[in-house]
């Protein structure tokens, strides 16, 4: 893995607290000033105890601290869960000299098993200690639970600041905003609340379109701190900006000047979709976290637990912005669509199952087609066309680590994209061992 961009003014580290026997269970991140800051976490009804702290945290649009534990995951645990969460921030708070309310905490691991107080304490209060250098390689390690590897990604921009994203996540996948955390910081200067509007916009374009399992998880959490601490001129990102992005596809979005198949480009205003107001660096900044979004998702479902391989779904021709999100919905998180992507099986009944058990769109079975790769794998009667796959090309295609699927519903122009992961006894094995 190549040598991490690191932002100016933060420290970070990981280190063994004794939650676990040997691994890294425990870690900071740590602004040498507040930061503006935004997060976003799970709309589980069953919110874990340091999200519900995190919430009350950030909502003031400031952070200086992140500190995280991982193995136990301090959900439904009651008061003493509750109280817990809080006492990490005021530990944690107390050994750096800042205030509790600028600390968001993070648990990940097992469901209502509370972790060790005394361990969480003892590495809270050691935490000013820790920090010597901005090791995020420890920190993002100190994440970890079922991941079989650790997910970052940082870019330096033109004006010298930087954005650093790092993930854990492998299983409890299904981001509603896996079990799913992400920390993005950066050095760049940008308000709060443009920040959150930024934020929310590329988690929906990516943590919002991925699936390994369709469990989303009681503590996904993903926050986005910038310090300032590069120097750069103020950047901005409007509601104007965020509405006028919207309808606009990944390639437009990153400046990718390959076409979107089976979208109109000519219809999406591709020539220059970006509003006048929006000077380069807060393009440039604003692109530097939705790949880094984009990147840490899809390794995300590349981790995917017992996961061989990873698949794209790309729905074209959708009569409105709910119908293509709702088919491909549907089929990442078919059960037996992912065992036929895991049986290298390119059988279209599985996909038209999926997309028919979409009950309330007005969706027309005879206008579909659907493509594996580059072939036509399957064609309504009205479509126009006729399907005749090549079975050897097309059953190579889906021997391979990554899968493409395009299904165009032929009734409309929008689209949507989604990722996920193949459905394998290894998956169902690690998962019914997981807490024996």
């Amino acid at each position: 893995m190549s040598e991490l961009p690191r932002p100016a003014g933060y420290l970070a580290s990981g280190w063994n607290a004794g939650i676990k026997d040997s691994s890294l269970d425990f870690g900071v991140i740590h602004s040498k000033v507040p930061t503006a800051a935004a997060a976003v976490f799970t709309r589980s009804h069953f919110p874990g105890h340091p999200v519900v702290v995190g919430r009350e945290h950030v909502a003031d649009g400031s952070l200086q601290t992140i500190v995280i534990n991982s193995k136990n995951a301090n959900v439904a645990n009651g008061s003493e869960g509750l109280d817990l969460a809080r006492n990490m921030c005021r530990w944690t708070a107390a050994s750096l000299g800042i205030s509790e309310s600028l600390v968001l905490p993070s648990s990940t691991g097992v469901i209502g098993r509370l972790p060790p107080v005394d361990r969480i304490q003892a590495a809270c209060q050691e935490a000013s200690q820790r920090l010597v250098t901005a090791d995020f390689e420890t920190f993002n390690q100190a994440m970890m639970t079922t991941d079989a590897f650790a997910k970052r990604r940082g870019y330096t921009l033109s004006d010298g600041s930087v954005v650093l994203g790092l993930a854990k996540g492998a299983g409890m996948i299904e981001p509603n905003m896996a079990t799913m955390l992400s920390y993005l910081v950066s050095d760049a200067s940008m308000p709060a609340s443009d920040l959150d509007r930024l934020l929310r916009f590329c988690v929906n374009r990516s943590f919002n379109r991925i699936s390994v399992d369709s469990d989303t998880s009681t503590s996904d959490t993903v926050v986005l701190m910038a310090n300032g601490a590069a120097g750069a001129q103020p950047l901005e990102f409007s509601e104007a900006t965020a509405q006028l992005l919207s309808s606009q596809p990944l390639e437009v979005l990153l400046g990718d000047p390959l076409p979107l198949p089976g979208v109109e480009m000519d219809r999406l205003e591709r020539s220059n979709p970006w509003p006048d107001h929006l000077n380069e660096a807060s393009l440039e900044f604003f692109r530097a976290v939705l790949r880094c979004c984009l990147f840490l998702s899809r390794e995300i479902v590349r981790d995917g637990e017992g996961a061989s391989r990873f698949f794209e779904v790309l729905v074209v021709g959708a009569a409105s912005e709910s119908m293509a999100y709702k088919v491909g919905r549907s089929v990442i998180n078919s059960p037996l669509v992912k065992t036929a992507i895991h049986g290298a099986d390119p059988n279209w009944g599985r996909l038209i199952m999926a997309i028919g058990k979409v009950f309330d769109e007005p969706i027309h079975p005879g206008q579909i087609k659907i493509y594996a790769g580059n072939q036509l794998l399957y064609a309504g009667r009205e479509s126009g066309e006729e399907a005749r796959p090549d079975l050897q090309s097309l059953q190579a295609h889906f021997r391979e680590a990554e899968i493409k699927i395009k299904i165009d519903l032929g009734i409309g122009l929008h689209f949507d994209r989604f990722w996920s992961s193949d459905l394998t006894a290894d998956y169902v094995r690690l998962n019914a061992d997981y807490t024996t």
